[in-house]
């Protein structure tokens, strides 16, 4: 790591004050409330080639992978840590070569260019599960599991729209279009038929939420389980634009790697991970005309795929945390000369 970075993020922590989250200790308990960092070995495997270089966490969350990340660098190394949910701080590293800062990672382009970083980052990290802090904190509706909470769902509890929010004020084809696109569900119209019509319950817990929706549930069993958590991670990805935020970090990552710099993800649902293919792929979202012409494209994408495909948890990762079941990592590593 040069003494130019250092010296870069010395002088923006101290310029952005404001924003900058103070460093607290690191609380064990507090970080058991985040998930297991999941896929750690195999991402960091791919991920660190340059142990002196710069490496960012986007999704720092419980800490886990920002802590392994960092036994893996040398004294000259730096990693930045970036979570959306301000509660993260707790969990971030008390290390001098670790920073972090509370905000989504969709503005982590405009962030290194404020740090003047943009070009030289060595890896970037996305873990993209939503946090078993969130899941079983009651207070922030994240889970059907809570009857007696608001469908809130908001991962920045601070700021945005909540999911009762939407319930109540997006037209009945707003919600019927987030239905079928974030939850692949084929009775969207339907059930956001229903949502509309019964808005005079005003939706202040989950349980009237899914008593409303009885009609369209299945009696019981992993059908209606499945069907609840299909409608609850559509709702969730519209509060969050989870796929936004996303789109918007595979765009920036091109040119925030230095040439032979990685990115790796891990996605839980089949949203994610197609748009991540297919960005690391082609290393843009408007198709280009060979590829839509199904040709070979005239010139090479600025990514080089890594993972030619998905690396998926073992089973023994599995049996240790069950909510790894469905993670999957997808590498991809900046080209020279793009």
């Amino acid at each position: 790591m040069s003494n130019a970075i250092e010296s870069s993020l010395q002088k923006s922590h101290r310029a952005l004050c404001q924003t900058f989250i103070t460093l607290s200790p690191f609380h064990s308990l507090s970080a058991k409330l985040y998930h297991t960092a999941v896929l750690c070995e195999d991402s960091l495997d791919l991920l660190v080639t340059t142990p002196t270089g710069l490496y960012v966490d986007v999704t720092m969350g419980g800490g886990g992978h920002s802590r392994a990340l960092l036994e893996r660098l040398a004294p000259e190394g730096r990693c930045i840590g970036l979570d959306q949910d301000p509660d993260a701080v707790v969990n971030a590293p008390t290390d001098s070569r670790y920073h972090f800062v509370a905000t989504n990672f969709r503005y982590l382009g405009q962030w290194l260019d404020y740090w003047g970083l943009t070009g030289q980052v060595d890896g970037i990290l996305a873990d993209l599960g939503v946090s078993s802090h969130h899941f079983d904190s009651e207070e922030r509706g994240f889970s059907f599991r809570y009857e007696e909470a608001m469908p809130d769902m908001r991962m920045n509890s601070r700021s945005g729209v909540t999911a009762r929010d939407i319930l109540l004020s997006y037209s009945e084809e707003q919600l019927a279009d987030i239905l079928y696109y974030y939850g692949e569900l084929h009775d969207a119209r339907r059930i956001a038929a229903l949502l509309v019509s019964h808005r005079a319950v005003g939706y202040p817990t989950i349980a009237a939420l899914m008593e409303v929706l009885t009609p369209v549930l299945p009696k019981g069993g992993p059908q209606l389980r499945n069907k609840l958590s299909r409608i609850f991670q559509a709702l969730r990805i519209e509060v969050n634009d989870e796929l936004g935020a996303l789109r918007q970090l595979l765009s920036d990552s091109v040119r925030l790697l230095k040439p032979g710099g990685r990115i790796a993800i891990i996605s839980y649902h089949s949203l994610e991970d197609r748009m991540v293919k297919e960005f690391f792929r082609l290393g843009c979202f408007e198709q280009p005309s060979e590829a839509l012409a199904g040709m070979p494209l005239s010139a090479p994408a600025p990514l080089r795929v890594v993972t030619k495909k998905a690396i998926t948890p073992s089973a023994d990762e599995i049996a240790d945390n069950n909510r790894a079941r469905s993670a999957k990592l997808r590498v991809a590593e900046r080209r020279e000369n793009i």
